[in-house]
């Protein structure tokens, strides 16, 4: 049973910079394609961001291109979703996803089969 934690959320002013953490157990990270998704209140949970098993892949939404890097350290067993120049409209619950792959990242989040807890990201003045 793979098992992800998300970290790293918090408040942030417009602007402002985050880097989110999911770290992975339970499988080596290799054998993992990650997604970051996230969900705002009342809203659909919708695709940020993903990456592939050896991280030469990653693809990203419309809203996260220019501001948004995923990265992975399989060594760490350990994705990241480094965010810069944050907007109000960023305010979510971030939620980092799994699935065994070794094809392309998954933007549709049906694909994935494992979920952490999500955290919180306030983006306020």
């Amino acid at each position: 049973q793979v098992q992800l934690q998300e970290s790293g959320g918090g408040l942030v002013q417009p602007g402002g910079s985050l880097r989110l953490s999911c770290a992975v157990s339970g499988n080596r990270l290799e054998y993992e394609a990650i997604g970051w998704f996230r969900q705002a209140p009342s809203k659909e949970r919708e695709f940020v961001a993903a990456i592939n098993w050896s991280g030469h892949i990653t693809s990203e939404s419309d809203s996260a291109k220019g501001r948004f890097t995923i990265s992975r350290d399989n060594v760490k067993s350990t994705v990241y979703l480094h965010m810069d120049n944050l907007k109000p409209e960023d305010t979510a619950v971030y939620y980092c996803a799994g699935t065994a792959s070794l094809g392309s990242p998954r933007q549709n989040r049906h694909e994935y089969d494992f979920w952490g807890q999500g955290t919180q990201v306030t983006v306020s003045p």
